[in-house]
């Protein structure tokens, strides 16, 4: 599992490398960070994350200036949603370490995460973090999206 890993991350970070960089929008925009388009369902108490290019570490800054103070103000989150058709990875490595340092301060603060996709990444995911964080963490297609919803904000 750990070689699997370890040889996806890889794969991922040249591929990202090798092709032409997209243009950008600007990390203020409302609901958007650099690459992952973001939208807290506050009366749900749950935040959808559709990642559209490789991950960057500010892309975590951004999520949790957009999360922290809902979470400060309501003591948790109920659900995460990562809805993406295929895991674009990360664009580096310091985009990885942002990611798991986004993990480690967050998971006790969230009660469940959804992965809502067809990557064979994100199927495995699950497995594998449910060891290291609290949250209770499911996968569901990428089409089931309103299940994966109902399941998030469901006690």
């Amino acid at each position: 599992m750990l070689a699997y890993l370890s040889r996806y991350l890889a794969e991922t970070v040249v591929r990202y490398h090798e092709r032409p960089k997209a243009r950008r929008m600007s990390p203020y925009s409302v609901g958007v960070t650099n690459i992952i388009k973001s939208e807290l369902l506050e009366d749900k108490g749950v935040l959808v994350v559709s990642p559209v290019d490789p991950l960057t570490a500010s892309d975590f800054e951004h999520l949790a200036k957009e999360i922290d103070p809902y979470i400060e103000q309501k003591g948790r989150l109920h659900g995460l949603m990562v809805h993406v058709e295929s895991f674009p990875g990360w664009a580096d490595f310091a985009a990885l370490l942002s990611h798991l340092k986004f993990v480690r301060d967050h998971q006790s603060k969230i009660e469940k995460v959804a992965a809502v996709s067809d990557s064979g990444f994100l199927r495995v995911i699950p497995s594998v973090a449910s060891h290291f964080v609290k949250a209770e963490i499911k996968h569901f297609n990428f089409d089931d999206k309103d299940k994966a919803l109902e399941w998030l904000v469901t006690s």
